[in-house]
């Protein structure tokens, strides 16, 4: 199933994201995380590329397990630190394996300044993976702006490279003010951009990830989630209630407002998935 044409589908659609494991030891543990969260029958689920795009074989092997459960997978595909030739490999194998559904993403520059070999850009990996084959193939977008653009008008220039290149989808980075979304998607429709859009939502169960998702990310925190993390920060289990209601919040309102792709980032909690899924069970699908 190519991915794209499920998002242009009206029904409201809900998908996760599983990252794989570091060490080759940790495949059978994640590949049952993810068959459990494929039991929830998601729209599709991506699985990341980890390990700075050194261990393409372990996101093969995770989509795999994503496969044989019956749910279509999305393998993304980092660029930054990869050759031609390496990528081409990659894609090889996943067509081997009848997968079609590709995230290109530039991925996160090399923290000792080593320079980027074949591809400087995600523009440049869209373009080399259609080159290869029939592939499907997606991108990320910053509502709140890329931490490395210089401008809300320069980042945009840079997604609209990437769609210009063939992209034929689109996932948001998290946020947590739907605001910001639906702001991000007028700008975006004014520069011509049209393809399906998923919003990306990461249920924030613990206090302690908030600190690092600013920093990472540089999403703003509203407010209210504030109020909400401090109040509930040394009471585990009050946070884990209150991360999901906030995400479930989230979802609805943007349902409501005709958003209806939603990217669910689940740093393998299935219990959290579920959670989430249960809450939204007579509004997904309809």
């Amino acid at each position: 199933m190519r991915i794209a044409a499920l998002l242009r589908d009206p029904r409201v659609h809900l998908s996760c994201e599983i990252f794989p494991p570091k060490r080759f030891d940790g495949i059978a543990q994640v590949s049952a995380v993810a068959a459990d969260i494929a039991a929830l029958k998601p729209a599709f689920m991506s699985v990341t590329y980890g390990a700075a795009g050194n261990t393409p074989g372990h996101t093969l092997a995770i989509a795999q397990a994503v496969q044989d459960s019956g749910v279509t997978p999305l393998c993304h595909l980092t660029c930054v630190q990869s050759s031609r030739d390496h990528v081409r490999d990659v894609l090889t194998a996943m067509q081997a394996a009848g997968m079609r559904n590709v995230l290109a993403l530039r991925g996160d520059l090399p923290k000792d300044g080593a320079p980027c070999r074949d591809f400087a850009y995600a523009a440049e990996l869209v373009e080399f993976i259609h080159q290869q084959g029939d592939f499907c193939v997606g991108a990320a977008c910053y509502p709140e702006g890329h931490p490395e653009s210089g401008s809300r008008l320069q980042d945009m220039d840079y997604l609209r490279r990437k769609v210009d290149a063939g992209v034929d989808f689109l996932t948001t980075q998290m946020f947590f003010d739907n605001g910001i979304l639906y702001n991000f998607l007028y700008r975006a429709l004014r520069s011509g951009i049209d393809v399906p859009v998923c919003a990306g939502i990461m249920p924030i169960c613990d206090a302690r990830q908030v600190d690092r998702v600013v920093k990472l990310s540089g999403s703003i925190m509203p407010p209210r989630f504030a109020a909400i993390a401090d109040r509930f920060a040394n009471n585990p289990a009050a946070m884990t209630q209150a991360g999901i209601a906030f995400a479930t919040e989230q979802i609805i309102d943007l349902v409501a407002n005709g958003i209806h792709n939603i990217h669910l980032y689940t740093m393998n909690k299935p219990w959290i998935a579920r959670a989430i899924m249960n809450n939204l069970s007579d509004i997904i699908g309809q």
